[in-house]
């Protein structure tokens, strides 16, 4: 896991990641190890599309064979959204954002970030 200097920034790339969120840990946003770059997360929001039942969501940072929890068993009622950072969290070489929910294919996970080299 590296940790780029971000001095002299060559390139900023925005990015839109857009998922569902599956029972098992599923994918949001990856930053390869030896890319070179980081990832800033400027936010996150997770929505509920089931009209009727509420649902959880877990979101972790795995870095080096760890999951680490950045919120965890969040409930978020029908036909409702959650704006889960207040904060950006960055990704260094490695890392990989993750979303759980406690059902497959009922919450939608938003994420808009920026690739720093």
């Amino acid at each position: 896991m590296g940790n780029p200097n971000i001095v002299n920034v060559a390139a900023i790339y925005g990015q839109t990641a857009l998922v569902t969120a599956g029972a098992t840990p599923t994918t949001v946003v990856t930053n390869a190890a030896l890319s070179n770059t980081v990832c800033k997360i400027d936010s996150l929001y997770c929505s509920n599309n089931d009209m009727t039942s509420t649902y959880l969501i877990t979101i972790d940072l795995y870095r080096s064979s760890t999951a680490y929890n950045v919120a965890t068993q969040i409930s978020i009622p029908s036909g409702a959204t959650l704006d889960v950072l207040s904060k950006q969290l960055w990704l260094l070489e490695g890392d990989v954002l993750r979303a759980t929910a406690n059902a497959a294919s009922k919450i939608t996970v938003a994420c808009g970030y920026e690739v720093i080299s």
